[in-house]
């Protein structure tokens, strides 16, 4: 990935039995490193990698494909990795649009996946800038100072 020229490498802390060494090789070709989670992993499974990752991704789906419905109840795995690292990315993908964009970001993810919501929406652009939009105005606020 990294002669690709990508520059950050996420890897599913469920597909391997040693996520400090895949960091390590991640760091090594000069990449930034995420670790994700699946719905069903619990969010302590990342805690020891926290100081080594750059981000967390919390799937908000099971993995495999594209329209399922986000699954809200796991934004208390956002909320908690976001009460322990303020400024750590935090990833969420699957089933993320207008409609729960809020909660999310409320949670604390600041980084979004969102495949079908925008590619179905008559006005990708717009949609991508809700979004983004919504996702600044909650990171630039403390908690509970936005009411909605």
């Amino acid at each position: 990935m990294a002669d690709a020229k990508a520059d950050q490498y996420t890897f599913h802390a469920e597909a391997t039995d040693d996520a400090k060494n895949v960091i390590r090789l991640i760091k090594e070709a000069g990449m930034k490193a995420g670790i994700g989670i699946k719905p069903g992993t619990p969010v302590d499974v990342v805690f020891p990698y926290l100081e080594d990752v750059d981000m967390v991704l919390v799937m908000t789906v099971e993995p495999g494909f594209g329209g399922q419905k986000f699954m809200a109840d796991m934004m208390s795995k956002v909320q908690k990795l976001r009460s322990m690292y303020k400024s750590l990315d935090i990833e969420i993908d699957g089933g993320v649009g207008p409609a729960n964009i809020d909660v999310a970001a409320e949670a604390g993810a600041n980084m979004i996946v969102s495949g079908t919501a925008v590619v179905k929406s008559d006005n990708p652009r717009q949609v991508i800038h809700n979004l983004r939009s919504t996702v600044q105005e909650y990171m630039c606020l403390p908690k509970g100072e936005l009411e909605r």
